[in-house]
């Protein structure tokens, strides 16, 4: 259900999602979680925090053009049934719908932190790493 739901660039119900966040959370005995990709929407976001009861540390965006994108999935060859360009421009079209409303209202509590990911893989790998660095930790 899942594999056709995101053939069709559509997101995964909030109730599904969550669930198995929670699962794997709880499994995993951390204290500390990179979630990726998610909340998508806001009712993702909502259900995630009400559910979970946890508001992120910071969330990391990754700003780059709908032309930069589409190059790299299109070059990235992992053979996966989404990488093809109607579903790479409906996933962008879901993205600005959905997705950057909840970047917006996670930038509004100041907890967006924004890479340029149109500049070259290495500087941008760079770039996060900076930004973990900050969140590992503390030097005594």
């Amino acid at each position: 259900m899942i594999d056709s739901i995101i053939k069709e660039g559509k997101i995964v119900p909030s109730e599904i999602t969550v669930k198995l966040l929670q699962e794997a959370m709880i499994k995993s005995e951390n204290d500390k979680f990179l979630i990726d990709g998610f909340p998508r929407n806001q009712e993702n976001r909502l259900s995630f925090e009400n559910v979970i009861k946890i508001s992120p540390e910071f969330v990391l965006f990754f700003d780059c053009s709908e032309e930069e994108l589409v190059r790299r999935l299109l070059g990235r060859n992992q053979g996966r049934a989404d990488d093809n360009i109607e579903t790479i421009r409906k996933r962008f079209r879901v993205f600005e719908e959905s997705s950057l409303p909840v970047v917006q209202y996670y930038d509004s509590k100041g907890k967006v932190k924004k890479i340029n990911a149109a500049k070259p893989i290495p500087e941008v790998f760079e770039d996060v790493k900076t930004i973990f660095q900050s969140y590992g930790p503390k030097a005594a």
